[in-house]
């Protein structure tokens, strides 16, 4: 298959240490046409910005993950601010937003770095990441107020609040959550997302979908995320990974 446009990917994730260039220089042969690098720190940003100089398919996003709360430096949206402006090709902000799921979150915190980080991508005219877990309410809160343009990646809510979603003009990225046993959840929220705000992604070296599950996953990968969307949407893989390539792009503003 061609035209995989993988909209969420980890590969400066040490996951990847052993065989980074190895794999990224045989991504393409294998069909996989753009792949984002979604950011969780400052440092990660940079490694992600420097991968997306060496690779042509491969583009960044800058920013901080809730759980980097304590970890990044005071100055990190000039950090942040400073990557876009000296790499084209970064062209999001994230990933940013709530992660609730462990004890001892400090929400104050981390709904102030969401919204430093969505200010910061409405003044720069770019998309943003969105991550959430176990904080829908906050979340939906607060894409309400701001109205950014972007994705909520690795979607995990209902197909009410896919609705919502993509009511405020946001996409929404599946994984290969879609081919678990227990995903008729995630499969619900698909059948509800308009076809012109879906896109595909692997969250890699994470997700993997069945039949790599508990494997290391990377874009390669996501034709069998494409064949379960397939078959809810009443296209071909092929049809989905098309349509998903343009929607990327689209976000993203690559030509």
């Amino acid at each position: 298959m061609e035209n995989i446009f993988d909209t969420h990917s980890h590969y400066a994730d040490s996951a990847f240490d052993s065989d980074r260039d190895q794999l990224l220089e045989a991504l393409p042969s294998r069909g996989v046409k753009y792949a984002m690098l979604a950011s969780s720190s400052v440092e990660d940003t940079a490694a992600n910005s420097a991968l997306s100089r060496k690779y042509g398919y491969l583009y960044a996003a800058a920013g901080v993950h809730p759980e980097s709360i304590g970890t990044n430096p005071e100055n990190y949206l000039e950090i942040v601010e400073k990557t876009v402006l000296e790499n084209e090709k970064v062209l999001a902000v994230g990933e940013i937003g709530l992660d609730y799921h462990y004890d001892g979150y400090d929400r104050d915190r981390q709904i102030n770095l969401f919204c430093q980080q969505l200010e910061l991508a409405e003044k720069m005219n770019l998309p943003v990441i969105v991550h959430t877990r176990d904080a829908w309410e906050d979340t939906l809160n607060i894409l309400k107020k701001y109205k950014p343009k972007g994705v909520v990646h690795c979607f995990s809510g209902s197909a009410e609040t896919a609705e919502i979603i993509t009511g405020l003009g946001m996409y929404i990225g599946f994984t290969g959550v879609l081919t678990f046993k227990n995903a008729r959840k995630a499969l619900k929220a698909l059948e509800a997302v308009p076809d012109n705000m879906l896109l595909m992604e692997t969250d890699c070296p994470y997700m993997a979908p069945v039949p790599y599950r508990g494997q290391r996953c990377d874009s390669s990968m996501i034709p069998f995320i494409a064949e379960k969307a397939a078959e809810i949407k009443g296209m071909t893989a092929q049809e989905i990974l098309d349509l998903t390539c343009r929607n990327g792009m689209e976000l993203f503003g690559i030509k």
